[in-house]
């Protein structure tokens, strides 16, 4: 940032693009964003608005920002990069006012970069707002044209959301900044289709948003002298805020002076709860609550599940650092097996370490596991991770411990098969990309070179979170998708409607053109990046 006339402004960001950051070594599937607002007069929002991003840093580090109001106007800071990147002491220092909003990103929708970072901006009039985005809209193409905009116009799907709330506050100048702020609310959100829990903010207030299906979470908490949203609950416990209660789907949650109230812009017939089961599965922090459950207990359930579903004699439970490990804690407890652990995560290496060359990726796995030979040789191990997507990381870690003397690996995944690509907010890449799609459970064992292998059934899987009847979105598991998905949706559909080179279309991996039963070592050709 750089400071003009006494307020922060962005600039270019000096950091590298995120396909030169990518982790070569890891496979996980990614989260889009997390979202925070505060509205809290008389303390330092942007305080506890750049620690409420540090809490919620896991589900996005491509870049973070806030926007902060002070009554009188809305200042925007952003940066590539993690929350650290953006923000010090002296900028936030800077970022006086009475409330704010933030935001971490991972792509789903537009590429990474500096202009597509958040919150976006937009002033119109004597009404001026920021909007935080964490989800993906899938009729975004539509709704661009719609609206007579050219190619390029907007280049995600959160700043097409901008621009049409622009334009329907241009046909309200005759009301005051509020009301028309609101009216353009109701106007605008009955028309998006897809994944968005938001966080709005104007000059006097924050505005939080989510969808019909709640794909994405959303919390309100109560703190002193104030109230705050946020993606989950931890957010609010590191700046001693209350948990009040989750968003419903389709509730507009408007925070001022006067207090908290509700909107319920949508049709009633559209609400249809389908919580992301990711956000059980990998997604959420451990100390996060979800339709009321610990996500903890929630994964410890799984692997106990995981135990009586797939029993087998073995010397150690281990689980594959972090996410595996309560699972392989549940795991151990219901099977009597000894608990330990196998592997050491160096926390450092994050998306800052780039494999230089292609022959460097062989030992990037290394760079962030390392085994514990002392309760790895000559054991029969039980390794518990929470999924497989296209498994070069599993692989290569199997090979690893074969290498540090384990005597079997029998390998339990607390989820099912991952099999189809999510469009709803979690970066997975195509079908073609996904191991489960592509090859059996025998040849996946055959293919990992683990001694047995079993996946957590969907309906077992569902009862581990205690929430059975809640309502879940298992697209990714099931292909089964609440919403309909166009065919030439694209990470890239806004900003390269027509191009040929962009990426991969959805809906051609979406058929059951694939061939089923691939040879291994065709399947070691097409997923071992290594």
């Amino acid at each position: 940032v750089r400071v003009a006339d006494g307020r922060l402004r962005p600039v270019s960001s000096p950091y590298l693009a995120p396909d030169e950051q990518d982790e070569p070594f890891d496979d996980t599937p990614k989260e889009a964003c997390g979202v925070f607002g505060v509205f809290a007069p008389g303390q330092p929002v942007a305080h506890l608005t750049y620690l409420g991003l540090y809490a919620l840093q896991h589900r996005g580090q491509e870049s973070a920002g806030m926007a902060v109001s002070d009554g009188e106007g809305i200042t925007v800071v952003k940066e590539m990069g993690l929350v650290s990147n953006a923000f010090d002491d002296r900028t936030l220092t800077a970022l006086s006012g009475d409330l704010a909003i933030g935001h971490t990103r991972y792509s789903t929708s537009g590429s990474s970069t500096w202009r597509n970072a958040q919150p976006v901006y937009r002033g119109v009039d004597h009404v001026e707002f920021a909007l935080g985005h964490n989800g993906n809209l899938v009729n975004t193409e539509a709704l661009a044209a719609e609206a007579g905009m050219l190619p390029g116009t907007v280049t995600s799907d959160t700043d097409l959301m901008a621009e049409l709330l622009t334009t329907s506050l241009l046909a309200r100048t005759d009301l005051e900044p509020g009301a028309a702020f609101e009216a353009a609310l109701s106007d605008v959100l009955p028309r998006l289709h897809g994944a968005f829990s938001l966080v709005f903010a104007d000059r006097e207030r924050i505005i939080g948003v989510r969808d019909p299906n709640g794909f994405r979470p959303l919390c309100l908490g109560r703190l002193d002298g104030g109230w705050v949203l946020a993606s989950e609950s931890p957010a609010l416990d590191v700046i001693g805020a209350h948990f009040v209660r989750e968003l419903e789907p389709g509730e507009v949650v408007i925070i001022d002076r006067t207090g908290c109230r509700s909107l319920h812009p949508f049709d009633p017939v559209e609400i249809d709860p389908r919580l992301c089961l990711f956000e059980f599965i990998y997604f959420a922090r451990p100390d996060s609550v979800l339709y009321g459950q610990s996500v903890h207990h929630a994964r410890v359930q799984m692997g106990e599940a995981l135990a009586e579903q797939a029993p087998v004699e073995a010397d150690l439970v281990m689980g594959v650092p972090e996410s595996g490990i309560p699972a392989a804690e549940g795991y151990a407890r219901r099977s009597g097996i000894d608990f330990g652990h196998g592997l050491v995560k160096n926390r450092y290496i994050g998306r800052t370490f780039i494999a230089p060359t292609q022959a460097l990726r062989s030992s990037a796995v290394r760079m962030k596991l390392n085994p514990l030979r002392d309760n790895i040789e000559g054991q029969r191990l039980i390794v518990v991770d929470d999924s497989i997507v296209r498994g070069t990381t599993t692989r290569s870690m199997v090979r690893m411990l074969r290498d540090a003397g384990a005597k079997e690996i029998h390998l339990r995944v607390s989820s099912p098969p991952y099999r189809w690509p999510c469009f709803y907010g979690m970066d997975t890449g195509s079908r073609g990309e996904l191991l489960a799609a592509n090859l059996t459970v025998d040849e996946i064992r055959e293919y990992l070179d683990v001694d047995t292998l079993s996946y957590l059934k969907l309906d077992h899987l569902l009862e581990a979170t205690g929430a059975v009847g809640a309502g879940f979105c298992s697209a990714c598991l099931t292909g089964e998708y609440p919403i309909e998905i166009p065919a030439n949706l694209t990470k890239q559909v806004l900003e390269h409607p027509d191009d040929p080179s962009a990426p991969e279309r959805a809906m051609p991996v979406l058929g059951d053109d694939l061939k089923r039963g691939l040879p291994v070592e065709e399947a070691a050709r097409l997923f071992d990046r290594t």
